[in-house]
């Protein structure tokens, strides 16, 4: 198993009714837990800020802050940039 180099703070940007929501929620759910690490879920349209960058693009995968995927959340991609 991987290990994680240093903590990671791991949001997943959703709106309601996105189907691709749901599917990154269960893969960011699934990696998260085989590395023992947690992440939170924002939904976007409680706030009018995130609504207006990232509308388009949901889910939006984010690590310590930084855009680091969106729409489809591929689990091997981001095991890798959990990990490293």
């Amino acid at each position: 198993m991987s290990r994680v180099q240093s903590p990671k703070e791991i949001t997943l940007l959703v709106r309601s009714g996105c189907h691709l929501c749901s599917a990154a929620k269960k893969t960011v759910d699934e990696v998260t837990n085989r590395l023992g690490l947690t992440w939170e879920s924002v939904d976007i349209d409680h706030d009018p800020g995130l609504l207006a960058q990232h509308s388009d693009e949901v889910p939006v995968l984010l690590v310590d802050g930084k855009v680091r995927d969106f729409w489809v959340i591929d689990p091997e991609r981001l095991e890798t940039l959990l990990t490293s």
